[in-house]
């Protein structure tokens, strides 16, 4: 894929969060700053730059892209099936935190983005720079900064040195933890911890005992 100039901004900016707003809604892919890896981000209902995260990726099409959003009370809008189970992890200290649910839908409820999924992958951060972008721009598909297979950068510069081409726009929250959020599939009765990332798997088990 071949690379564009990328725009760098600083979250420490005062505008930094207005600014990514605006590439983001514009189409662009952005480079942004989470409570856990740095993520490669796209307004869900622009094919492009969906496309593009799949390509700096270098990331198989038939894996699709984890989902964030700014809040509890936008996931079911999604279309999304909230278990009893799923809701105590929700409703806990946890939440917002590094903590990813697989989630399922109710037929016929899902937004046109999510249409052919039995599953996706969301997450509320414990991130406020990046949680006020999600309040304004809305959901979001927010993938690990990596080549696929690799791990993620802790850094900015080394993240871009090794991508498949380049985002619109990077920005640079200084050296970020590299180990990701844990992953809980609340499709499963009871849920089941797939990946034991910041949060300890017995931290989420005391609340869906």
């Amino acid at each position: 894929m071949e690379s564009r100039p990328v725009v760098l901004l600083s979250k420490l900016a005062p505008d930094s969060a207005r600014a990514a707003v605006e590439f983001l809604s514009s189409g662009a892919v952005a480079l942004l700053p989470t409570d856990t890896v740095y993520g490669l981000a796209a307004i869900p209902t622009n094919p492009g730059a969906v496309s593009r995260i799949y390509a700096l990726k270098n990331r198989p099409l038939l894996q699709n892209l984890p989902i964030m959003v700014s809040s509890v009370e936008e996931i079911e809008p999604l279309g999304f099936v909230v278990s009893e189970a799923a809701r105590r992890l929700l409703d806990s200290p946890l939440i917002p935190g590094s903590l990813t649910f697989a989630l399922g839908f109710r037929s016929g409820s899902v937004v046109p983005w999510l249409e052919g999924r039995e599953e996706a992958a969301l997450r509320i951060p414990n991130e406020p720079w990046l949680l006020s972008v999600l309040a304004k721009v809305g959901p979001l598909l927010v993938t690990s900064a990596n080549l696929h297979g690799r791990e993620t950068p802790d850094n900015v510069h080394d993240i871009l040195a090794n991508l498949k081409g380049s985002p619109d726009v990077a920005v640079d929250g200084g050296v970020l933890h590299t180990v990701p959020s844990t992953l809980v599939n609340c499709r499963c009765v009871p849920p089941v911890v797939e990946r034991v990332g910041a949060i300890p798997e017995q931290t989420v088990k005391e609340f869906i005992k």
